[in-house]
């Protein structure tokens, strides 16, 4: 076995059915007193919920994040923290919302409580995203982290199948770049090994039927893992892809992650066999990238980048940037092989 440095990052996670009733006692461990409820326009009920379970704690709520966490999103939610005099955040949503929360807290030091009701996964990374003039800008740093997470799987029962299918295949997305980055350790893999295999196995079921708690459980229990994965690692070409094509192009980031995986694990995995061994076993298949397209079809995947909307004409400039901008992966890909996998995620 070769050498290798392992950093666990200080994460603690509350997770099982009804763990929302506990959002008080994790606010309360952190020392929080006024804390700025955020959410999506849609998840107001959700919000409001929240904002009965913490009662004086509650300084008020925000419901304008935003899919990318545009500048001037956050902007208006520090108007927000400074107006109530917030001394922290609780983010209740999926990337969108989570990822409005890590800008505040790299902003402003703004501690926070994360309660997904996705598969995404920003929640157990370091891993911060802006977006400006249709750029996304990324980065890593710890004080985004969110002091605790509660994964309470009863939240995601009314995740429509729309959604439930390209949000897990984009947690699985995590744990594929993580079993090729050069920071991979034992610990990552066999992690990325239980996230794949459960959100396999439970996202067909999810799909089929929203309201299966043992089936929605498995599918958050391996979306949590792989998210960690990622937390853990660096990003490959795969995030790179995605996150210049949410950018600049403003297509939803869970189909985007979903639409994109199983080509650029075409590409990436003839020259990464130990990461591809470890899919193959998690996905029970001899071809990890025909399982893939599967899964996706089997869940409701959209039928290629041109289903959202995505000119052709559009690719060049992916390319153009993704090219601009370093990255690790397994192999450096070049204009052609970038151009290649891009027409194919956008045939589907």
């Amino acid at each position: 076995m070769t050498g290798f440095v392992h950093d666990a990052l200080p994460m603690r996670v509350v997770f099982g059915s009804g763990a929302l009733d506990r959002v008080a006692e994790e606010v309360d461990r952190l020392g929080l007193r006024r804390v700025l409820v955020l959410s999506t326009p849609r998840q107001g009920a959700l919000a409001a919920r929240v904002t009965d379970l913490l009662g004086e704690r509650a300084a008020g709520t925000f419901d304008g994040a935003r899919m990318h966490v545009p500048v001037e999103t956050v902007a208006a939610a520090v108007a927000v923290v400074e107006e109530l005099g917030a001394d922290g955040c609780l983010a209740i949503g999926g990337g969108s919302t989570i990822g409005l929360a890590k800008a505040l807290s790299l902003r402003l030091g703004l501690p926070s409580v994360a309660v997904p009701t996705t598969y995404a996964g920003s929640e157990m990374t370091p891993v911060w995203g802006l977006t400006e003039h249709g750029r996304k800008t990324t980065g890593r740093d710890p004080v985004v982290l969110p002091g605790s997470v509660v994964y309470d799987p009863d939240l995601t029962h009314a995740l429509p199948a729309a959604v439930s299918g390209p949000s897990g295949l984009n947690a699985i997305a995590h744990a594929v770049e993580a079993l090729y980055a050069p920071n991979g350790t034992p610990v990552v893999g066999a992690m990325a090994e239980r996230g794949v295999r459960d959100l396999a196995a439970a996202l067909p079921q999810v799909v089929a039927d929203g309201s299966d708690g043992a089936a929605r459980s498995l599918a958050l229990e391996g979306a949590w893992l792989c998210g960690a994965c990622l937390g853990a690692t660096t990003m490959g070409l795969h995030h790179k892809l995605c996150h210049v094509l949410g950018g600049m192009l403003d297509v939803p980031h869970a189909e985007t992650h979903a639409i994109v995986l199983p080509h650029v694990a075409a590409f990436n995995l003839p020259a990464a066999p130990e990461a591809d061994a470890v899919l193959r076993r998690a996905l029970g298949t001899d071809d990890v990238p025909a399982a893939l397209l599967s899964l996706g079809a089997a869940v409701g995947v959209p039928d290629g980048l041109q289903a959202l909307g995505v000119r052709h004409e559009d690719l060049a400039r992916v390319a153009d940037e993704v090219l601009a901008a370093p990255y690790s992966n397994p192999v450096a890909p070049t204009r052609a092989d970038l151009e290649a996998i891009l027409d194919a995620a956008w045939r589907g």
